[in-house]
């Protein structure tokens, strides 16, 4: 098999050194500085890289998890990191935090969430000493990521019992695994038996839709009308959810591949143009509480 290999080589380059370490300026950062590998947890996959601003002083805080079908995947990888840095953190004063985790099958997806639900209570720990500001912190997730992100945002106690503080909102990245109770009643990718399993009761725990609670923060759903796996009719469904608990959930529908809504995310446009303006109408030190629907797509799904 040729899948296995890949695997492999995505987790030997995930896995971090034991230690934080401040590294020099890359091609990618330059004028940026890059603390990596700092750890929030004891495990070598608990590890974040924290990308700041010259000078920072109240900044923003992006804390972006990355895909990789919660079996691999790499927070250093350009597809994840890059533009996201060249936009946000270069072009508007932001600290990005771009959070490793274990794997499936050395944990859980509940214990995914847990390990991500720590990385925030780091950030928020360590966010004065960046010169940010914790109480405007966005959660980012893409894939699996986005399921993660989407999961303790639903569910508030994952978070706390964490030591995770609220954070202004949660955007997640083209998800198919909103529901995961009924992905995994219907046909499926083989791929979700190996990280769900045949356990009814994990599939309920790891459900956002099936933990989403009325204190959930606003979300920004994104989601690939190129798929043909129904991430879109998903995230319409959970927004809705969302809406009936009293909460707030935009729909962002795009017509980029998967790939391309984690790579292309940073790239000036309307896409960049929707997720800042969704950032702004949250962060309420940076922009009154009036806002407008996203330019670029159809009217969002939407309850305050």
């Amino acid at each position: 098999m040729k899948r296995l290999p890949m695997v492999c080589m995505a987790l030997l380059l995930a896995l971090p050194p034991a230690v934080a370490q401040e590294a020099g300026p890359t091609p990618s950062t330059t004028n940026v500085r890059l603390l990596a590998d700092m750890p929030y947890g004891p495990d070598a996959q608990q590890r974040m890289d924290v990308y700041l601003p010259q000078q920072p002083r109240g900044a923003p805080v992006l804390v972006m998890v990355h895909g990789g079908a919660w079996m691999f995947g790499n927070k250093g990888a350009a597809s994840v990191v890059d533009r996201k840095v060249e936009h946000w953190v270069r072009g508007q004063g932001f600290i990005l935090v771009s959070v490793g985790y274990r794997f499936v099958p050395q944990v859980t997806p509940l214990e995914q969430a847990q390990d991500v639900a720590r990385a925030v209570a780091a950030a928020q720990a360590h966010a004065a000493s960046w010169g940010a500001d914790p109480s405007r912190l966005v959660l980012v997730g893409h894939s699996a990521g986005a399921h993660l992100v989407a999961l303790i945002g639903a569910s508030s106690a994952i978070a706390r019992q964490q030591g995770a503080r609220r954070w202004l909102a949660t955007v997640a990245l083209d998800s198919a695994a909103l529901d995961t109770v009924a992905l995994m009643q219907r046909r499926h990718l083989p791929f979700y038996d190996r990280v769900f399993g045949n356990d009814a009761a994990l599939w309920r725990a790891v459900s956002p839709t099936e933990t989403l609670a009325p204190d959930a923060p606003p979300m920004l759903l994104v989601c690939s009308t190129q798929r043909r796996d129904g991430s879109c009719a998903q995230a319409r469904q959970f927004a809705a959810r969302v809406a009936s608990a009293g909460g707030r959930a935009d729909l962002l529908p795009l017509d980029l591949s998967h790939a391309a809504i984690d790579a292309e995310l940073g790239l000036p446009g309307a896409y960049t143009a929707d997720v800042d303006a969704f950032i702004r109408s949250v962060d309420k030190p940076a922009r009154p509480a009036t806002r407008s629907p996203p330019s670029s797509q159809a009217p969002s799904v939407e309850a305050r």
